[in-house]
């Protein structure tokens, strides 16, 4: 790892992002646009923008390539655990509904490696580290996603007493943009079809306004009260986020024998920020917003020196791969 350039390099890719959040509260809070504008940000990342990437990222990798079971394995793997683990500590305190106890669960596990992971790897280690970063993206919208969506669905439906069946749940399960942009993308991998050009780049101009949509919709809809009362289990969240799950995914990848280079990108990306899109998920279900919200802009900060530590600690597997 160039240690000169990497740390540069991660504050060049992470603080724009910050500044997009940054921006979104200096507006909420002086008032040049009103905060109730931030449902409307996050309802057209939720229906249009994700549903867009989501067909775009998966549509366009080759389906042998996504089913590499060891690195899968290992960087799934650790996702899923700090699920697990953060769920059922909830759980144990009994005192937060289905829907809550996801929110937390998801927002130290989703991992957002499109936008710090994949150009971090591909800068310091060249385009070959560009797929493991791809299949981890796609493994937390098969996965990850699909997860939450359920787990809210059966969430709002206990919420509602017995007035939704299990039946028009699976269905608003399956529906959902988010899952039925997914199904979309695979069976195109799947099926190696190509979607046209101008298809391709009409779903690409949507799927990049998700972005400063929902970074700037965590800022607007952040509130200073709000912070301040749930920076206590923010903080905790996004230390599972950027220490506990890169060492269980470095765990797994050790035991599983993964390459030096699919190793370093298995870590790197468990080991960036909560992805935004777990708050466009808090949005959408009207459940811990500012919560979300909070850990998204606290591993986006914490981040910066996060990721600096961890190439330091990998770089002598980075050694290995320059020898070879």
């Amino acid at each position: 790892v160039n240690s000169e350039t990497s740390p540069v390099r991660i504050a060049d890719l992470i603080l724009p992002v910050f500044a997009v959040i940054l921006s979104g509260w200096i507006v909420g809070y002086t008032g040049y646009l009103s905060r109730s504008l931030s449902d409307a940000l996050i309802h057209f990342s939720y229906n249009i923008a994700m549903p867009a990437l989501l067909i775009v990222t998966i549509a366009q990798e080759p389906s042998r390539s996504l089913f590499r079971w060891r690195f899968l394995v290992a960087f799934g793997g650790g996702s899923l655990l700090c699920f697990i683990l953060v769920f059922a500590i909830m759980s144990l305190r009994g005192s937060r509904s289905l829907a809550s106890r996801t929110m937390h669960g998801m927002a130290a596990s989703m991992t957002n490696t499109g936008f710090v992971a994949l150009p971090v790897l591909e800068a310091i280690y060249g385009p070959r580290a560009v797929l493991p970063a791809a299949i981890a993206t796609v493994f937390v919208a098969v996965v990850m996603f699909p997860i939450a969506v359920i787990l809210l669905e059966v969430g709002r439906r206990d919420a509602n007493g017995a007035h939704t069946s299990p039946t028009a749940t699976v269905r608003k399960v399956v529906l959902n943009p988010m899952v039925l942009s997914t199904l979309i993308g695979m069976l195109l991998s799947i099926l190696d079809l190509r979607m046209p050009g101008p298809v391709t780049a009409y779903l690409g101009i949507m799927a990049d306004a998700l972005t400063p949509c929902a970074l700037f919709a965590i800022g607007l809809g952040l509130s200073m009260d709000a912070l301040r009362a749930s920076i206590g289990r923010a903080s905790l969240l996004s230390v599972v986020k950027l220490v506990i799950m890169p060492l269980i995914v470095y765990g797994l990848s050790l035991c599983l024998h993964l390459d030096p280079l699919y190793t370093i990108a298995a870590v790197i990306c468990a080991a960036v920020p909560t992805a935004k899109t777990a708050y466009i998920l808090a949005g959408e279900y009207h459940c811990e917003e500012m919560m979300v919200a909070s850990t998204v802009s606290l591993t986006t900060l914490a981040s910066i020196v996060s990721l600096v530590v961890w190439l330091y600690e990998l770089s002598g597997l980075a050694t290995r791969i320059a020898a070879g």
